[in-house]
């Protein structure tokens, strides 16, 4: 019998489609991104050429190439927010923009599927000859946002855009064809979605077979030429199913390795397991932040070594961020363990979130853990795949919440709103969520099953961060009744009526955290952490606090204070330095959207933190 760690459970994801967001936190936000972000990214790829490149190619405009090989996904990762925020709320005019954009794609594209802009425009003999190059990268990304947008309108020209380029790529390479390692992964993921969608198991298939063509000498490119990057930044240096550990560039990482989920979930087959628990532990033990950012490294944008967790110079790209939701939402599906989700709900709240301003219109591709007052958002960058990965993330945040299994719904995630779920019967759920969630810890959950439905479990997740909870059934304790798995759900299995009505209500004192010994950069410091939500000192708060001046008191009480009003609307945190002085804490996504000022979220101690473990 395999370990309770590597059986797989393959739980069925619930599209976000089927989950209402109704009013709080993550309501507002989204309104945010639909209202501002999606037009700022829009008009942006519009300013830039991004646009134009492929009414170029497509002969429909004169000019040369404006911009980076990479730009085309830029372009398809807005489509595919916009295709998001169609389905959560129809736009004719942002559809007919959409439709006018989809038509230049379908342009561009050519006679044998080829499609790349930069390709068609400035080097059409160069194509397939560097693998760093993004040709698969961006195809990945034209794919999802075909499905995406076929999924939201059901017009059909795009999705054969990207059929007829994944039928060129499998045309190409595959078994006794050409080789290929795509020096950034993510095609992988897109042909999975592709394959969901179309049922057609070559798509698939292809996916596996790009994992298999890495550590095996077959890469080439810039990437190989560059000594102190190597096949491993890229993660080509050993063959996928023996990978130890993290290396290298920190989003090929994660896309690569949420692709090896994604395999083993569409195909049953374990191989990669044991892989993807190794290095699910040497990233997340050895080299994440508290914030759920990873890749401390400017040189390479990824990984160094065990522990290097510097603060003020943390690179913490926020597409990587956003990667490690990816890469745990597919393996809380996989394994059915709240631990992955525990580190979806830290990139929603910390790592990624604070890539976006709280307007909507600025962003951080930097996401350090301190700063002096000069790091800031700004409107855009030549490498944008950190906005334009924001405006899809986002909108399409209701697929974490929950997820189902054969006899059980799972809810993952808190946030109010009503979904319809269905168990693998067939038969029909309807699950309504109340909760003020980041800021408050109850979650109200009403039943209102089908008639249809016999009995069947609902697992609600007890966050790691959580010290103690209570749940309760219609008004009455459970004790014995509802049982903590290994896994970290609590779960009640019944014949569930209409209306029953069933409440978790987790602890949520602000807690003082440490960081491993191993972390040279954390010694004699402790962080905050409050629920989900990491705290930082920012100096619009405690403008009579010097940078690296606030030493705080080990098992120190704080008080909270939610500030309706203040960035959006927020729970402060007050308590006193060592030497009596007040300070105040906010919420670390919510940082640098006032005037400019110094930021810590790691702050000293007083006295070796060593001594009080």
């Amino acid at each position: 019998m395999p370990s309770t760690a590597t059986q797989l459970q393959r739980w069925k994801s619930v599209p976000f489609t089927k989950v209402g967001i109704e009013e709080g936190f993550w309501l507002e936000r989204l309104e945010i991104v639909q209202r501002t972000t999606l037009p700022v990214c829009l008009a942006q790829c519009e300013k830039t050429g991004r646009l134009d490149n492929f009414a170029k190619a497509g002969g429909l405009m004169e000019g040369e190439f404006q911009g980076l090989y990479y730009d085309d996904s830029d372009v398809y990762k807005v489509l595919e927010g916009a295709a998001y925020s169609l389905m959560l709320h129809r736009d004719s005019e942002l559809e007919a923009e959409i439709d006018r954009i989809v038509e230049w794609i379908s342009a561009a594209q050519e006679p044998d599927g080829y499609l790349t802009t930069y390709y068609t425009l400035k080097e059409p003999a160069g194509k397939w000859t560097d693998m760093e190059k993004h040709e698969m990268y961006n195809g990945g990304h034209l794919i999802e946002a075909a499905v995406a947008y076929y999924e939201a309108t059901g017009k059909p020209l795009i999705l054969e855009v990207a059929r007829r380029l994944a039928d060129h790529y499998d045309r190409m390479f595959g078994p006794g064809k050409r080789h290929w390692v795509e020096g950034h992964q993510e095609i992988e993921l897109a042909l999975v979605k592709l394959y969901r969608l179309t049922g057609e198991e070559r798509y698939w298939k292809l996916a596996l077979w790009l994992l298999e063509e890495r550590g095996r000498g077959h890469g080439a490119g810039r990437i190989w030429d560059i000594p102190e990057w190597g096949p491993a930044y890229c993660q080509d240096d050993v063959p996928v199913a023996d990978i130890e550990q993290v290396t290298g560039h920190a989003v090929r990482a994660m896309y690569q390795y949420a692709a090896m989920a994604d395999v083993v979930h569409a195909s049953g087959d374990p191989h990669y397991v044991e892989a993807l628990h190794r290095v699910w532990a040497h990233t997340v033990e050895r080299n994440m932040y508290l914030t759920g950012g990873i890749g401390p490294s400017r040189h390479n944008e990824g990984f160094t070594e065990d522990y290097d967790l510097p603060n003020a110079s943390a690179y913490c790209e926020t597409c990587a961020a956003i990667a490690m939701a990816f890469w745990n939402h597919r393996m809380n599906l996989l394994f059915g363990d709240a631990r992955y989700a525990d580190i979806v709900e830290r990139e929603m709240y910390n790592g990624a979130l604070a890539g976006l301003s709280l307007s909507g219109d600025r962003f951080f591709y930097v996401n350090p853990l301190a700063s002096q007052g000069d790091h800031h958002r700004v409107e855009w960058f030549d490498t944008s795949c950190c906005p334009t990965n924001l405006v899809r993330f986002l909108p399409s945040i209701g697929q974490y919440v929950y997820a189902a299994s054969h006899d059980s719904l799972i809810v993952n995630q808190y946030m109010s709103g009503e979904a319809e779920l269905k168990l693998a019967d067939g038969a029909a759920v309807r699950l309504r969520q109340t909760t003020r969630y980041p800021w408050e810890g109850a979650v109200a959950l009403e039943v209102e099953p089908s008639q249809e439905a016999g009995e069947f479990a609902i697992g609600m997740r007890v966050p790691g961060w959580c010290k103690s909870y209570r749940i309760s059934l219609n008004g009455t304790l459970l004790s014995g009744e509802a049982a903590l798995s290994n896994r970290g759900y609590v779960t009640l299995r019944r014949h569930w009526d209409a209306g029953d009505r069933l409440v978790l209500e987790l602890d949520m004192p602000a807690l003082q955290v440490q960081a491993r010994d191993e972390v040279e950069a954390n010694i004699g410091r402790l962080a905050v952490q409050r629920g989900p939500i990491v705290y930082c000192l920012e100096e619009a708060d405690n403008p009579d606090l010097a940078y690296d001046a606030c030493v705080i008191q080990p098992g120190g009480a704080f008080a909270t204070e939610h500030r309706p009003e203040l960035l959006g609307g927020v729970t402060v945190l007050h308590s006193r330095t060592a030497d009596d002085t007040p300070y105040t804490l906010i919420p670390y996504y919510a940082w640098d959207n006032r005037e400019a000022g110094h930021m810590q979220v790691w702050l000293r101690a007083a006295e070796d933190r060593r001594l009080y473990t």
